[in-house]
């Protein structure tokens, strides 16, 4: 495609993505179904092109009044993923020289909200939360999430997949917490290996794997994923409970466990049951009720530990939206408790940053149920042999989970666990 065309092609989806109509994800899926002939280098340009102006936009807003023509365009030029020959090569003159300026500026001069690209209601308690480490935050955060892998440990081993990976081009490490996953060099097209093909392995962030981690769940169990999604951790906990006893994958959106039912086939598993629920009260989860080995929450939340990946999420929610997520999480655990049997394991996790869906609401449960004993997930990671567990936890005794972007090179994760008497 000629720069020019390509130029204009980012400029159209930049307009269609900063509407925040939908996920920018999802608005990018369809412009491509709706440009079959865009080859895959175009695409990979169209769709970094939108991301980096979504990680940066309050400093592309900022720059872009004093160029000419129309927004898209200018925050396209701004934002464009590519060389700066390759685009200068589709820039008017006028053009050129305002970029150039735009580069030259020193960005020690800047705003701090011009340098952190984050909304007030945001930047404000992540600087209260971590002091020093907010700027070292913000530099993770403005750079694109690595791809990890889960190996699926109920049929294949990860360093003979590893090999397997390499002998297909495919150069990757192994994750240093998880002892399942592994962490691609680059982001290859995985569903024409054969190692996807016959389910060998899924794509899962570290950080998740370690949630299906800490869920422990064992062989014979009866376990519960209770937000189950598309069935990352779901898959995670059928491999690690060795296909057998029985492991429920709830959910209230019929569309997402769809997206499992291929994963489920390719993975060999039998013992997973997935189930639509309309609300966190469905009687399918009360006939449930006192039943349950390990329940694992992983809660509708902000997403805002994923913004390496989903940019638009911090212009998309609110402080608002998160009040109400808070209410929600704290109704879906309520519910959740209730199917654990004595001696049964609870754990709730999110991939939010902030306190008020991860400390707050595990602090008000604890608060509230007397026969739930919280425990500390630090030494259940050491039990699990888990390397350089006291690293990954916060809180007194290491009572929680939290995972950063900047510390651990994996999404923004937090959990709690409790026991109950």
């Amino acid at each position: 495609m000629h720069p020019k065309a390509l130029l204009d092609a980012c400029a159209e989806l930049l307009a269609q993505v900063l509407k925040f109509d939908h996920p920018a994800d999802a608005v990018v899926s369809r412009y491509f179904r709706e440009h079959r002939s865009l080859g895959p280098r175009e695409r990979a340009t169209l769709a970094e092109t939108v991301y980096n102006v979504l990680r940066r936009k309050l400093l592309f807003e900022h720059f872009a009044p004093s160029g000419s023509g129309p927004k898209e365009r200018r925050l396209a030029i701004l934002g464009f993923a590519g060389t700066r020959d390759y685009l200068k090569s589709a820039l008017s003159q006028p053009e050129k020289h305002w970029l150039d300026e735009c580069d030259s500026i020193d960005a020690g001069n800047l705003l701090e909200r011009h340098r952190h690209n984050l909304p007030e209601w945001l930047a404000q308690p992540l600087k209260e939360e971590l002091g020093g480490e907010f700027w070292p935050l913000v530099e993770a955060l403005s750079r694109p999430a690595p791809l990890d892998i889960r190996v699926n440990g109920f049929t294949d081993k990860r360093d003979d997949v590893q090999r397997e990976l390499e002998l297909a081009g495919v150069e990757s490490v192994p994750t240093p917490y998880s002892p399942w996953g592994l962490r691609l060099a680059d982001k290859p097209a995985l569903t024409r290996l054969d190692a996807f093909a016959r389910g060998a392995i899924e794509v899962q962030d570290e950080g998740s794997q370690l949630l299906a981690l800490l869920t422990d769940a064992k062989r014979g169990q009866m376990v519960v994923d209770f937000c189950a999604g598309a069935g990352g951790k779901t898959l995670a906990l059928g491999s690690a409970m060795r296909n057998t006893g029985r492991l429920y994958a709830f959910d209230v959106s019929a569309h997402r466990l769809d997206a499992l039912k291929p994963r489920l086939a390719r993975s060999k598993l039998s013992n997973v049951h997935p189930a639509a629920i309309a609300h966190e009260r469905d009687d399918r989860v009360k006939r449930l009720a006192g039943k349950i080995d390990r329940v694992i929450v992983d809660a509708p939340c902000s997403g805002l530990g994923t913004l390496r990946r989903n940019p638009d999420l911090k212009w998309r929610q609110s402080p608002k939206a998160i009040e109400e997520l808070a209410a929600k999480q704290k109704a879906i655990l309520e519910s959740a408790a209730r199917l654990l049997k004595p001696g049964g394991r609870l754990v709730y996790a999110t991939c939010s940053l902030l306190r008020q869906e991860n400390e707050g609401i595990a602090e008000a449960f604890t608060a509230a149920h007397a026969d739930f004993a919280p425990v500390p997930v630090g030494g259940l990671l050491a039990q699990l042999k888990v390397p350089r567990a006291e690293t990954l936890v916060a809180g007194e005794g290491g009572l929680y989970l939290r995972l950063w972007p900047h510390r651990h090179a994996t999404d923004g994760f937090f959990a709690a666990v409790w026991q109950k008497s």
